[in-house]
C-alpha cells in the first residue's frame, strides 16, 4: 500500500494557490475545510448554509491569495477571518434584528472573571441547555465571539484577528457577554 506523501506545508499550499495549481486548493480545502465548517455551522444551524459558506470561504481565499500575510496570522486563522465575515453578512440577511440582552441591572453586579467562568462551565446538562437556547438569544457577532471562544477553543489572540477587533476591548466585551448571560441564568434559577 503506497502512502500519501503530496502533503505541502502551509507555505508550499500557499504558493501554489497563488499560482493558480489545483493540488494547492485541494490540500488547502482538506486540510482546513472541517475547522471552517465547524465553526460556520455552529452559527447557521442549517448543514447545506454551512456548506455552501464553507465554500464560499474558499473560493474568496482562492481570489484573494494574495492579501494573505503570514506575519499576520496562521493561514487557518486568515481562513476563519474570512469565514466570520462571510457568516455574519449572512446572518444580517437572514435573521430579523435581536435586541441585546443589556441592561443596566447587569453592570450593578460585580463579579469576578473566575466566578464568571465557574459559573458558566458547569457541567450540568440542564445549565448546557440553557447557555445554548441563551446563546442563541445573542446578536450574531456576541453568539460568534462566544463559538470562537468556548467551542473553538481558540486564544483572543486569534479571535482578534478573525474579527477584526483589537484586545482589549475584544476581552472586555467577551466578560459584558459572559456577564449577561450569568444575570441571565441567576434570574431563572429564582
Amino acid at each position: 500500500m503506497k502512502q500519501n506523501t503530496s502533503a505541502l506545508t502551509e507555505t508550499e499550499i500557499i504558493k501554489a494557490v497563488r499560482k493558480g495549481r489545483h493540488e494547492g486548493q485541494t490540500e488547502m480545502v482538506g486540510r482546513y475545510a472541517e475547522r471552517v465548517f465547524a465553526m460556520v455551522v455552529r452559527q447557521v444551524n442549517d448543514v447545506m448554509d454551512a456548506q455552501e459558506l464553507t465554500q464560499d470561504t474558499f473560493l474568496r481565499a482562492f481570489s484573494h491569495i494574495d492579501s494573505y500575510d503570514a506575519q499576520k496570522a496562521s493561514l487557518s486563522t486568515w481562513l476563519c477571518r474570512i469565514a466570520y465575515r462571510l457568516t455574519l453578512d449572512f446572518l444580517k440577511r437572514r435573521r430579523p434584528q435581536i435586541i441585546s440582552m443589556e441592561d443596566s441591572k447587569v453592570w450593578q453586579t460585580d463579579i469576578s472573571d473566575e466566578q464568571l467562568e465557574e459559573e458558566l462551565s458547569t457541567g450540568r446538562e440542564e445549565r448546557i441547555i440553557r447557555l445554548e437556547q441563551m446563546m442563541d438569544e445573542l446578536p450574531d457577532d456576541e453568539r460568534i465571539l462566544l463559538t470562537l471562544y468556548y467551542f473553538e477553543d481558540l486564544p483572543l489572540t486569534e479571535i482578534t484577528y478573525i474579527m477584526g477587533v483589537e484586545a482589549k476591548p475584544l476581552a472586555n466585551r467577551l466578560y459584558r457577554i459572559r456577564k449577561k448571560l450569568y444575570k441571565k441564568l441567576k434570574e431563572d434559577d429564582r
